[in-house]
């Protein structure tokens, strides 16, 4: 049962469920909407693809940065206050985007859009205000179930917008999908949190309660090792497709959604069995099937039997991977310290999205003419692993604590 059975007085009611993935989805269709068109934006600015595939790297690292100020932010003032401003200017960042006479101008302005991830942290946080772990890794996984939607169908959408009105019609996509957001999100969320009153010097002085917390490292690295693996992907997939498979704009962004499939269909585990099975067990499951995946599709390339249909079909499983183990383990590092679940919230998605932007990166600088999916599958595979590990030291130190 809910342990959210109070009202706030003078406030509107808890917000509902449709509200959560909207804000979810909005930071992940900022990511990676634009994704099949990165080839025709450094042609337009005239500048190498690797500079454009910063406008990935660059996002990712803005939403760790965000993520880690948010949090504490959110538990002073309340959810609602910092969603709303983060959204407008989300806004406004988008059209800079647009309208970037230069690439340094866009990537400026692509920066700054990443104050839109206080909306993916604090739908969360919101999730945890209203219920508890086991219960709260369930909604998480229903949340992320919806938000999966996006990056399924994102790139897809972003693709044929390239192709029939050019590369800006995905931003002014995200214009107008932020400002319906904004308007629904002024009617609907009611404010969840219980305000700390603390200034934000306190907040930010506990910190190390949580970074003393071997458990909240486990589950923050867990969730951010595995889902390395699918933003190593987000890097160097769009090279992969349009250089080594040969797909058009329109093609990649079909086939770059195979791993929200995945995630979809993992979402849709952890809501239905989290609460039963538990999180570490999830986790776990999940760890597994991500770095499965990959190995097997590592080993295909490397056989030089790989085709367009393994390499994006086999990312199924890191989709479905990181659907059961990203909602549990963020609930699992939210839940170490309950009174700081904003603060925690914020600085294991900073953890992972940090990780992210230094993987995205990576793989870009790897993925050179010439080269095969081999070496963006090695470093898939070797963050995968590593997350299992991580995973695995949770549940060594839970059973040292209970021997």
């Amino acid at each position: 049962m809910s342990t959210y059975n109070h009202r706030l007085s003078g406030q509107r009611t808890p917000p509902r469920i449709f509200t959560l993935i909207l804000l979810a989805g909005l930071s992940a269709l900022g990511m990676n909407l634009h994704l099949p068109s990165l080839a025709g934006m450094a042609d337009y600015y005239a500048v190498d693809y690797r500079v454009m595939q910063l406008s990935v790297a660059l996002y990712l690292a803005g939403n760790a940065v965000v993520q880690i100020f948010v949090g504490p932010i959110s538990d002073q003032m309340g959810r609602r206050p910092v969603i709303l401003v983060s959204i407008a200017l989300f806004l406004l960042a988008t059209l800079g985007c647009i309208y970037a006479p230069t690439a340094e101008i866009f990537l400026l302005f692509r920066v700054a859009q990443t104050v839109v991830a206080a909306t993916m942290v604090l739908s969360r946080a919101a999730v945890r205000d209203m219920y508890d772990s086991n219960e709260a890794a369930s909604m998480i996984g229903y949340v992320t179930m919806g938000m999966a939607i996006v990056p399924m169908i994102g790139p897809a959408i972003g693709g044929f917008l390239d192709q029939w009105m050019g590369w800006k019609a995905n931003f002014w996509m995200l214009f107008l999908v932020g400002a319906a957001t904004l308007a629904i999100t002024f009617t609907d969320f009611g404010e969840t949190a219980h305000k700390s009153g603390k200034t934000l010097a306190a907040q930010f002085r506990e910190y190390p309660e949580l970074l003393r917390s071997p458990r909240f490292w486990g589950y923050s690295l867990s969730s951010g090792l595995a889902s390395g693996a699918f933003f190593a992907y987000l890097g160097g997939a769009p090279f992969v497709g349009t250089e080594v498979y040969g797909l058009s704009t329109a093609e990649l962004g079909v086939y770059f959604a195979a791993p929200a499939v995945g995630y979809f269909a993992g979402n849709f585990i952890s809501g239905r069995y989290s609460t039963r099975l538990g999180i570490n067990r999830m986790v776990l499951w999940g760890c597994v099937i991500n770095g499965g995946g990959v190995l097997l599709s590592l080993l295909i390339a490397m056989a030089g039997a790989d085709t367009v249909y393994t390499f994006f079909g086999l990312m199924c499983f890191i989709g479905l991977g990181n659907g059961m183990a990203i909602p549990n383990a963020t609930a699992g590092a939210i839940s170490v310290r309950p009174h700081l679940a904003g603060t925690a919230s914020g600085l294991s998605g900073a953890i992972m999205i940090g990780a992210g932007a230094a993987l995205s990166a990576f793989a870009g600088m790897l993925l050179v003419p010439g080269s095969t999916a081999v070496p963006l599958l090695a470093i898939m595979f070797a963050t995968a692993i590593s997350g299992l590990v991580a995973i695995l030291m949770v549940v060594w130190r839970e059973r040292q604590i209970g021997a």
